[in-house]
């Protein structure tokens, strides 16, 4: 209930009194610091099913009527969170490309949910807009990148990409396509068949389809064939189509391939179309000096999604997108509706970007760049891409293990039974097999956790480190456990007519 006290005070069910908060923070903070320090002698998971997940937050249960204490509501949910969680901040997570993510990090949102700024509008958020704008030129310092381009933080990846799209969309297609649509534009788009999907997913918002998308071949170091684009283009533009956008990877997701992004300007700048990078995993590599060479065309892109969440360390949720031309991003996203009155010179960010309201996203990327610094952040992303290429050796070295592909920080693999000679489809199908069964086990396991991905047709196990906690001791604890789950699940699985 709500109520008044001598007409000055509102007594709310949602407020704590100021030593109260003083005690639970403490009390949350303490927590959260010793599951820190447990994370590497705890399993990565418990490899629940989701009927086990539901059973203890007893999913079932209806909204209380009345309050509860929330000292006892953070007490469950930290154990209903510490139990129950896969941890991407385990230094032997190596699956999906989630880094584990910065102590200053969390305490940042801390601060940034209690200002609670709408990062919409200047006036909305006077200093946060202004953290907001300089870690966007910070990070475009990195990347070597203009640093008076546009730019924001997004959710993602996904978003990032697609706010380079949507602005590409409105620069490239001869119309004005946000007023009068597409009608029968038939515009097209190029990325190679290693591209992640949210490229679909863009094609669709944007209201271009996904036919509109030409998949490109790649070579054998699962880069884009850059003659075949040129051919595409050139057959595109002779049957009426209009080419606006090519996609070029710093990083894909499977491999960590990196297209030649030098060839793809030249030929942005050749036919007239907009050159966007995705580089949400990769790009901040190229402040690598041993790996710097491969993003040599990075600062010709029109735009370029990266992900703070990714090798920056950032908790979730954080994307990026730049685009060299800050009116770009006008162009495509600004609308001014009659209630807004924000006349102020200073950046509005619902003016770049599809939301209006928007949280403080960049605190957490700020407070960590002037954590590490560059230096800081050249030495550990330098350190993940070294034990990815410790780990493609050692299991270069191990007999039942097939070491497939390795660039950045990705390794992938696979587990070949001493006894199987690879090749014809009963075996190489028998493979697939055996390795989706042991990816499984191991994940289930939570002694390490590795995803998968398709090298050249076949299924392989996928390493991706992106992990300031992993150690030489965590990669050199792998090939063996890979090993003796490869024997076990093989003795259990394997057909009659492949045994001898």
């Amino acid at each position: 209930m709500e109520g008044e006290s001598n007409g000055r005070v509102r007594v709310s069910p949602l407020e704590i009194d100021p030593e109260q908060f003083r005690l639970l923070g403490h009390e949350l903070i303490d927590r959260i610091a010793k599951l820190l320090e447990s994370l590497p002698t705890r399993p990565v998971t418990r490899g629940e099913s989701p009927l086990d997940i539901r059973k203890a937050l007893d999913a079932d249960r209806g909204l209380p009527s009345c309050g509860e204490d929330p000292g006892q509501l953070l007490h469950r949910a930290a154990d209903l969170l510490f139990d129950h969680s896969l941890f991407n901040g385990h230094p032997r997570f190596w699956g999906y490309i989630t880094s584990s993510a910065t102590p200053i990090g969390a305490l940042g949102e801390l601060l940034a949910a209690a200002v609670n700024p709408n990062v919409g509008a200047w006036p909305l958020s006077p200093m946060a807009s202004e953290i907001e704008a300089q870690t966007i030129r910070w990070i475009a310092e990195m990347l070597g990148y203009p640093q008076e381009c546009g730019g924001l933080l997004v959710s993602g990846g996904n978003m990032a990409n697609i706010v380079g799209f949507l602005a590409a969309r409105q620069a490239k297609a001869g119309r004005e396509v946000r007023t009068a649509g597409l009608g029968d534009a038939r515009l097209r788009v190029y990325c190679s068949k290693e591209t992640h999907t949210w490229v679909q997913k863009a094609a669709d918002i944007a209201g271009m389809g996904t036919d509109a998308i030409r998949w490109i071949a790649t070579n054998d170091r699962m880069q884009i064939d850059v003659s075949a684009l040129r051919q595409q283009i050139e057959a595109d533009r002779a049957a009426g189509e209009r080419p606006i956008l090519v996609v070029g990877n710093a990083g894909t997701v499977s491999t960590g391939a990196v297209d030649s992004l030098t060839d793809l300007a030249a030929i942005c700048r050749e036919f007239d179309l907009w050159f966007h990078v995705d580089g949400a995993y990769g790009a901040m590599a190229a402040i690598v000096p041993e790996a710097s060479p491969q993003f040599a065309g990075l600062g010709g892109a029109d735009s370029i999604a990266m992900d703070p969440h990714k090798w920056l360390y950032a908790p979730l949720e954080a994307g990026c997108a730049l685009v060299r031309n800050r009116e770009k991003l006008r162009d495509a996203f600004s609308y001014h509706p009659p209630y807004y009155h924000f006349e102020t010179e200073a950046i509005n960010y619902y003016d770049l970007g599809p939301q209006n309201s928007r949280g403080f996203r960049a605190l957490k990327v700020w407070l960590a760049l002037q954590q590490a610094g560059r230096d800081g952040y050249v030495q550990t992303i330098a350190e993940d891409i070294r034990l990815a290429g410790e780990l493609f050796r050692q299991i270069a070295q191990t007999p039942q293990l097939e070491a497939l592909t390795q660039s950045l920080s990705i390794t992938t693999f696979r587990f070949i039974p001493r006894d199987l000679k690879p090749g014809g489809d009963e075996i190489e199908g028998y493979l697939d097999q055996l390795n989706n069964e042991l990816l499984t086990r191991l994940q289930n396991s939570g002694e390490a956790y590795l995803s998968n991905a398709i090298v050249r047709g076949r299924f392989a196990l996928r390493a991706c480190i992106v992990n300031f906690r992993t150690t030489q001791a965590d990669i050199e604890a792998l090939p063996p456990l890979i090993v003796r789950i490869g024997e076990k699940t093989d003795a259990e699985l394997r057909p009659a007519p492949l045994r001898r």
